[in-house]
């Protein structure tokens, strides 16, 4: 058997799978924010035609499958799995809004960094011969993750300055076995890194440790570094968290401050949009690669970039019993070439 590991978290994929089509869903914010142009679909009733926030978004998880499936003129038939997740309790949006597809399912829990996790384990899948086609998705919504997470809606807490904006999105990538790219060359899977960070209101200091530990690794496993991509980019560490990140980097010699960029400063505009640190979410960093990044790749406005969901695993009882928040980040090559 081919040994892929090039590093103890770093797989390099010997055929590497192609990006076949992808779709992004967004909400009343998202279109009013720098990307908007980059939708597929923009709502501006936060329901999405349906009578409760959850069944919304999972409405927004079956619209982004199904559009995700035309762009690629496939059927639901055709896909081997649909891995994907969100952050409800138990995945709800993920299992009610994709139940009546009938398609081999991996439900995935990784937070914010879902999209990166659902696009690694894709990826090994199709590289391994288990699979030719598979879609990669998640969402978000910002009144079920406010609802579960944090203040009911209606409440009308005020925000930290810390806090971050929960992205109103979905976005989906199918990958094939056969291609015109862009194509997943290496995923650096991440490891659990936690700091003791107790704010659920303050997700990017929470989220950064996880982030520096999985670029490193990457970097060391492949012999890379920032210079070697177009543009490297987490999400959705917000400005606090990518500060944190940026000087992580600068006390290791490494500057970071020429492509790095993430995914919760580039949805909203931060200050026009009232945002605080930024965006987050599933849906944020989701709805980013699946709409302005990989449309840019397509356009070859970058040819290689390393995107780096993080997630903080925290749940409702964790932060009312006062444990710490805990973060991971998982690590995806996109390159125009193979």
């Amino acid at each position: 058997m081919i040994n892929k590991h090039i590093g103890p978290q770093t797989v390099a994929l010997a055929s590497p799978p192609s990006v076949v089509a992808f779709s992004n869903i967004g909400g009343k914010l998202e279109s009013k924010g720098p990307l908007a142009a980059y939708f597929d679909e923009l709502s501006q009733d936060s329901f999405f035609g349906a009578d409760t926030w959850e069944k919304g978004e999972s409405v927004m998880q079956e619209r982004v499958l199904r559009r995700a499936l035309k762009k690629a003129g496939m059927e639901a038939r055709d896909l081997d799995y649909v891995l994907a997740g969100d952050l409800l309790n138990q995945c709800i949006g993920t299992s009610f809004g994709l139940r009546s597809f009938h398609i081999p399912f991996y439900g995935l829990y990784g937070a914010c960094s879902t999209m990166g996790e659902s696009l690694s384990l894709g990826a090994m899948l199709i590289d391994g011969g288990f699979a030719s086609f598979i879609a990669a998705l998640t969402s978000s919504h910002f009144c079920t993750a406010e609802r579960q997470y944090r203040m009911p809606v209606p409440y009308g807490n005020q925000r930290t300055p810390t806090a971050q904006w929960t992205a109103t999105a979905a976005g989906c990538c199918i990958l094939g076995a056969q291609g015109d790219g862009p194509y997943v060359t290496h995923v650096t899977c991440g490891r659990i890194v936690d700091k003791g960070i107790t704010d659920a209101n303050n997700m990017g200091a929470a989220m950064a440790p996880a982030a520096y530990d999985t670029l490193r690794a990457h970097f060391q496993a492949t012999g890379t570094s920032p210079a070697d991509y177009d543009l490297v980019l987490t999400g959705d560490l917000g400005a606090l968290g990518h500060e944190i990140v940026t000087d992580f980097f600068r006390q290791d010699g490494v500057d970071m401050t020429k492509n790095y960029r993430d995914c919760g400063m580039l949805l909203y505009d931060l200050e026009a949009q009232d945002m605080h640190a930024g965006g987050s979410g599933c849906g944020c960093c989701a709805a980013t690669l699946n709409g302005y990044l990989l449309g840019g790749m397509r356009a070859h406005k970058w040819e290689r970039i390393l995107f780096c969901p993080t997630g903080a695993l925290l749940s409702p009882v964790s932060s009312s019993q006062g444990q710490s928040i805990p973060g991971i980040c998982h690590a995806v090559c996109l390159s125009n070439t193979k």
